[in-house]
């Protein structure tokens, strides 16, 4: 008997211009639109295997070796139930294609790094659940369809169906079919950009971004001038640095649009905090990091920007990396060694430190833990559709024990 499986991985991406509200929140249309790097999946990544057998009773999904409930008409059972939908069309065009679109699915799905700790991880969870179901079915379709159904899922997921440097166009139809995501520039176009991630918190976040977005829609005047006055500019500036490689015009616009939308979680009612005192202290260091660039003739060297939750993620030029984690090991002792995959320290160790000119005053140290961990990765691909060697369901359609 055939088996009907497929297994893929999604990446996570970190947004220069940020989304945050909705229009419309069943089908999550954003008030704005907005603009990530996608993130290396050698490094971060949400793996999800899909299998489709008549032996199924139901729809049934394991999330790092959890069942989740799958609610009727909910974000999980809306992007299945639309994905089967575009099998059954080609089913029905198709009488040599094997009706699978009616059998119930077992999906697991499974992440390398903390969920719901401020690491996009939802997005790369929808999006590798979207990608192996249309693995599975074998569907001819692009990225920016199925980035339409990704967005029911979760809104940044729909960014994380392509690599390199991605758009979510917000759209002006109610139905939502002009919202979905488009690739300003694949990762070949400007490989040279890296992250750090500095994980500030790993545990859950107090106020959800999806609750916290919509106070902040009912109830934040400078949210209305930012999504009509200040975004569509940036989206226009920020794709133009990108495609001019401008790392200069491309990290000042990233702070900027980082602080302002801590500024409309601040203007929210009550107001909303995500950043804490370790997330500004980063901000310090990196700031002073960039004025000495500057004030000797150069341009800014690094870009920090934060999402719903107090973890940095730094953006820069390879080039610079290795003095940034030296400045950020200095002021944020480490308990583990820093894992360094590109091989900036030959295996030596970190020794912290700044560079010449720095002003250290501009932050206090902290103690070990305040950072608890530090990731470096780099721009990377889209969604991977995997080997069978990878599959997180074994032979009985459950998930394997890990």
């Amino acid at each position: 008997m055939s088996v009907y499986q497929a297994t893929a991985s999604a990446p996570v991406n970190i947004a220069c211009i940020k989304y945050w509200g909705k229009r419309d929140t069943k089908l999550i249309l954003p008030t704005n639109s907005s603009l990530s790097v996608t993130l290396d999946q050698d490094h971060l990544r949400a793996t999800t295997t899909s299998r489709a057998d008549p032996a199924f009773e139901k729809d049934r999904l394991w999330l790092n070796g959890d069942e989740e409930e799958i609610k009727e008409g909910g974000r999980l059972a809306t992007c299945i139930k639309e994905v089967k939908a575009l099998r059954k069309q080609l089913e029905e065009k198709d009488a040599s294609l094997p009706k699978i679109s009616g059998y119930s699915v077992h999906i697991s799905s499974r992440n390398n790094f903390p969920t719901a700790a401020g690491l996009a991880s939802s997005a790369a969870g929808f999006a590798a659940l979207v990608a192996s179901l249309a693995a599975l079915y074998q569907l001819p379709t692009d990225a920016s369809h199925l980035s339409l159904i990704a967005r029911q899922g979760s809104g940044s997921a729909c960014r994380s169906l392509f690599g390199g440097y991605v758009a979510w166009e917000m759209g002006e139809k109610a139905d939502g079919t002009d919202s979905y995501a488009v690739q300003i520039a694949p990762r070949e176009h400007w490989p040279d950009i890296h992250a750090l991630i500095c994980v500030v918190n790993d545990a859950k976040k107090g106020t959800s971004s999806t609750s916290g977005m919509q106070r902040t829609v009912e109830t934040s005047e400078l949210l209305q001038h930012r999504i009509k006055h200040v975004v569509p500019k940036r989206m226009r500036a920020i794709s133009d640095a990108i495609l001019a490689r401008d790392f200069d015009a491309f990290a000042r616009l990233t702070m900027q649009d980082s602080n302002q939308f801590h500024a409309v979680a601040l203007d929210t009612d009550p107001p909303i905090f995500y950043m804490n005192d370790v997330s500004r202290a980063i901000i310090a260091l990196i700031v002073e990091y960039n004025r000495v660039s500057v004030a000797n003739g150069g341009k800014l060297k690094a870009a920090y920007t934060y999402d719903a939750g107090p973890n940095a993620v730094i953006y820069a030029p390879k080039e610079n990396l290795k003095e940034i984690v030296e400045l950020i090991v200095k002021y944020f002792p480490q308990a583990e060694p820093f894992k360094d995959p590109f091989g900036l320290f030959e295996g030596k160790g970190v020794q912290g430190g700044v560079i010449e000119g720095f002003n250290a005053a501009v932050a206090q140290p902290f103690g070990v833990g305040a950072v608890k961990g530090l990731i470096h990765t780099r721009v990377g691909d889209g969604p991977r559709t995997l080997g069978a060697e990878e599959a997180l369901l074994g032979s009985d359609g459950f998930p394997k024990k890990i």
